[in-house]
């Protein structure tokens, strides 16, 4: 009989690391920009030592980034979170253009820039242009790691969402100089401190540079405070 594989979920430690159960494949992820410096695509990088559970660091003090070293020990780290437990819908304002309807929760912005594309996301939704911008609002907003950004067809009222295996990337963003967050894909679970479980959804990010007001989302502080993870 062929064992039953273990389930895969992010455990949250109070303020302490994110413990990665169930042997998630991980990543270097890195935005690519153009000659504008506008988020094009990305670009997957070096592959980590495949483990059945690894700790990675939420205080952004490590030595060893992206794994956890203990450094929030030292540091005191606060890790209480502060993200709103509400559905990622019940969150979201709703912008209704002619064919899409775009959904967007600010707090939730890991500043990757994706949306700068075209006009971007959101005038590309609400006042197209030609036939390309239907193609661009959506791409953009696939392309958003956070998923702060989700295009809906409005007839069929379903989500444009990118196929994303359950895996994770550890965002680089050389063109900003800046190391990014936590990129969480493919519908893994993120179990709080307390227990409880976050929505699961199909891509967020998680704060690794420690300073975001949204934890243990990511909400843009790295890019404020030039945050560079030491390897």
């Amino acid at each position: 009989m062929e064992k039953a594989k273990s389930e895969k979920f992010i455990r949250i430690k109070q303020d302490g690391p994110y413990v990665v159960c169930g042997g998630i494949p991980m990543a270097k992820q890195t935005i690519i920009t153009d000659e504008d410096g506008i988020s094009v695509r990305w670009e997957k990088g070096k592959d980590y030592p495949r483990q059945e559970q690894y700790s990675l660091c939420r205080c952004g003090k490590s030595k060893n980034a992206p794994y956890c070293d203990g450094s929030h020990r030292k540091s005191r780290f606060d890790g209480t979170e502060t993200a709103k437990r509400k559905p990622y819908l019940e969150q979201a304002e709703k912008m209704e253009g002619p064919e899409l309807t775009l959904t967007d929760v600010p707090e939730l912005c890991a500043m990757a820039r994706f949306c700068h594309q075209g006009r971007g996301t959101w005038d590309e939704t609400l006042n197209p242009t030609d036939k390309d911008s239907r193609k661009t609002a959506i791409k953009s907003s696939q392309e958003c790691p956070a998923g702060r950004l989700v295009e809906w067809d409005k007839k069929k009222g379903k989500a444009f969402e990118p196929k994303l295996s359950p895996s994770i990337g550890i965002v680089e963003d050389p063109s900003a100089d800046v190391s990014g967050p936590i990129w969480v894909m493919g519908n893994i679970p993120v179990e709080s401190a307390d227990g409880t479980r976050y929505e699961v959804r199909n891509r967020v990010t998680l704060c690794r540079c420690g300073k975001s007001e949204n934890k243990p989302f990511c909400d843009g502080t790295h890019m404020d405070i030039g945050f560079k993870a030491e390897k």
